[in-house]
């Protein structure tokens, strides 16, 4: 069985319940021991080979996942690193004149002990500001809610070094915290869906959406579905290693909004994922991220992978580069 067979068969066990969760922080926490020791590039080279089963080109980068890689090891610009933390992000939102679509935030901590449930009337959501995935789903009128293992997994999650396990060096400096946002869901009481608009020097070329991402319990699902659109919102034959969503899906209003906002927030970037909430018809925003899927994600037909990957200007006057 293939290294990553066996990783994607303990991020199953990871989303499908807490016991997998823990096995799989701490899995992950021991092999960071090892892994912290190998050098950026060689150690990009290997954790292409083993999850995509290619080589990687950071000499002549084309594909998508190439230069995004490039880009990873390459540019330093410390607004990444901003834009990154689920907590500080909200400052740049705000500096962008957007404060109308953050999430009321209602709480911000050092360390999940000092959290006190009680004091939640309503659901929360409870994530950690400085890597990706650990959120937690808190409903005061869930009685079998588990308190103690909610913040030993939250501590355990805070204390990760996200960038160690995917070289994304805009996760190293963020101050590690715990936020508490108020839970949004749409008529229906369902959870929203993702609209990831992916943008090139601040212009939004395609979305993503994602659709089930969470769980009732706030958790990321392994299966879910996923569509993508041009900004017409136009299904595209494309597939971003996940199966399109079987049924109809209307277009959202405001949606010519979200294009407008994905646009100006992903300006001073080359490349730059804009994540919104679209709950009927009300905008949210969600996170920015710089390197989609630890840029390892296949994209089919690869044509779109190099389609993709020649919209990115490595030579961008925007890249602060390492010195």
């Amino acid at each position: 069985m293939k290294l990553y067979d066996i990783k994607e068969k303990l991020a199953k066990w990871r989303d499908d319940s807490e016991t997998g969760r823990l096995v799989f922080v701490t899995i992950r926490h021991v092999a960071l021991k090892f892994l912290s020791l190998i050098p950026d590039k060689p150690y990009a080279k290997l954790f292409y080979k083993v999850y995509t089963g290619k080589n990687l080109n950071l000499d002549n980068p084309t594909s998508f996942n190439e230069k995004l890689w490039w880009l990873k090891l390459n540019n330093r610009d410390p607004l990444l690193t901003v834009c990154s933390d689920k907590h500080r992000a909200r400052k740049y939102v705000r500096k962008c004149g957007y404060e109308d679509i953050l999430i009321p935030q209602i709480g911000v901590f050092k360390n999940a002990n000092d959290i006190d449930f009680s004091k939640y009337k309503e659901p929360v959501i409870i994530k950690c500001n400085n890597g990706s995935g650990g959120n937690v789903l808190y409903d005061p009128a869930n009685r079998t809610f588990d308190e103690k293992r909610a913040k030993n997994s939250l501590n355990k999650t805070l204390k990760e070094k996200y960038y160690q396990i995917s070289r994304e060096w805009n996760y190293k400096n963020i101050p590690p915290r715990i936020v508490v946002e108020k839970v949004i869901r749409d008529k229906n009481g369902n959870l929203p869906s993702d609209y990831r608009f992916f943008c090139f020097d601040g212009v939004p070329k395609i979305m993503m959406m994602d659709i089930g991402v969470l769980n009732k319990e706030g958790r990321h699902q392994f299966e879910f579905p996923r569509n993508i659109y041009d900004m017409d919102f136009n299904l595209m034959p494309i597939r971003f290693g996940r199966d399109n969503y079987k049924g109809h899906v209307d277009k959202p209003e405001n949606y010519e909004r979200m294009v407008e906002i994905a646009s100006n927030l992903s300006k001073p970037f080359p490349m730059c994922r804009v994540d919104l909430y679209n709950i009927d018809g009300k905008i949210y925003f969600g996170e920015m991220t710089f390197y989609h899927g630890g840029c390892c994600q296949e994209i089919t037909p690869s044509e779109w992978d190099y389609r993709l990957g020649s919209w990115i200007d490595i030579k961008s006057s925007k890249i602060i580069k390492k010195k």
